[in-house]
């Protein structure tokens, strides 16, 4: 991780051993941003407030305000408490909310510039906060990948710690060989830096399959469907699935409604795949209850991106309606990959022409970048199969 302005790397938990100060967390999706401010909450000794960034739309005070009660909850108390230091706040999220949210949250920073906060964001073009340091997440380096690897063994193989090393090693000797095009080695490595990528090709690894990479999410959704309709007769619901996803995340919610997908839920939340993760709880009556969330945003984004995918009138306004909407950032980000090359090319125009107007470069930028890596691939690709056809011979 490297401090911005500075040349200084270190690991994260050397860098930011707790909540103090005020501090941005900037790194790409997959890396272990939430994950990391989660723990220094739940390590902390102190009162920590930790808030999804789309909760402080209408302020961060009010968002606090919401989680607390009694004398906490009246507002210049809690501001006298914040500036004081006595509450450390953690915000996370702020590339999935509004320009108007983010300008709102830095303005809190900076007017509570005494207070100990950390938030974490993808990089986006936005106003930081001048009060807060910003440290980068850095990728993996190619030591690092075989060790994350191989880690990975006592979840994904517990049981066959030989055969998980040498496959771990073979796999690797073949994806990161220096002989292929620079532009294939440069994708892959870029893939296999990525932590919550990784997790998947161990996860396939295990399961003795090949690691697609350039479509993980897709292949685990496909093995664990295969298993979904061995165990209950039937096929996996991908478009109502899918759909439900879709409308959680326009409703700023991330709870899986168990009382229509059960069965799909307990299929995901299988060992081999760890699609969804439960959170088990009494409520006040004592009465246990449990809830499903997708293990990260690159799974649910796998599923709502199918709602974009496809000839439907629905489907092709989608493409269109959330542009401007930071919450399906990452989904358009899939789409530069999954669309049919003519498709994704039009809505590149689309996406260049949109901040043309609304200055908002929230997913054009890497959209574009996304795009041109695509096609820089794939006419490799096409060069290196023209290449290997036989000469023709001359009688």
């Amino acid at each position: 991780m490297n401090l911005v302005g500075s040349r200084h790397s270190a690991p994260l938990n050397q860098a930011i051993h707790n909540i103090q100060g005020q501090i941005i967390l900037e790194g790409s999706s997959g890396l272990g941003k939430s994950l990391f401010l989660r723990h220094l909450a739940q390590q902390s000794d102190r009162i920590v407030v930790f808030l999804p960034a789309r909760k402080c739309e209408n302020g961060v005070i009010e968002a606090i305000q919401a989680k607390l009660h009694g004398q906490a909850q009246d507002a210049e108390f809690l501001k006298n408490l914040i500036y004081s230091g006595a509450i450390d706040i953690c915000i996370d999220g702020l590339n999935e909310v509004s320009a108007d949210t983010r300008a709102k949250i830095s303005q809190f920073v900076e007017s509570y510039f005494k207070g100990n906060i950390i938030l974490t964001t993808q990089p986006i073009e936005w106003i930081a906060p001048t009060t807060a340091k910003i440290y980068e997440l850095q990728p993996l380096e190619i030591d690092q990948i075989e060790t994350f690897l191989l880690s990975r063994q006592a979840i994904v193989a517990p049981n066959h710690e030989s055969d998980y090393i040498k496959s771990c090693r073979e796999y690797l000797t073949q994806a990161l060989d220096s002989k292929q095009f620079p532009e294939e080695l440069a994708a892959t490595q870029r893939i296999l830096s990525n932590p919550m990528d990784l997790t998947i090709v161990a996860q396939m690894i295990a399961l003795g399959k090949t690691p697609d990479l350039f479509g993980l999410q897709k292949q685990q959704y496909e093995l664990m469907a295969e298993d979904y309709r061995d165990r209950w007769s039937q096929a996996f619901p991908l478009k109502k699935f899918s759909e439900a996803l879709y409308q959680l995340r326009l409703n700023d919610e991330k709870a899986i409604p168990n009382d229509k997908f059960l069965q799909e839920l307990l299929s995901m939340e299988d060992e081999k795949y760890k699609m969804v993760v439960s959170r088990q709880w009494k409520d006040p009556q004592g009465e246990p209850k449990q809830e499903w969330y997708c293990r990260h945003d690159k799974i649910m984004e796998f599923f709502i991106v199918q709602t974009f995918l496809g000839d439907t009138e629905t489907a092709q306004n989608r493409l269109i309606d959330h542009m401007g909407d930071s919450r399906f950032r990452g989904v358009y980000f899939l789409l530069a990959t999954l669309l049919p090359l003519e498709e994704a090319a039009d809505l590149r125009e689309e996406l260049i022409l949109y901040p043309a107007e609304s200055k908002d470069h929230t997913v054009s930028d890497t959209f574009v970048q996304l795009f041109h890596s695509r096609t820089t691939l794939e006419e490799t690709e096409a060069s290196s199969r023209t290449n290997l056809q036989p000469t023709p011979r001359l009688n």
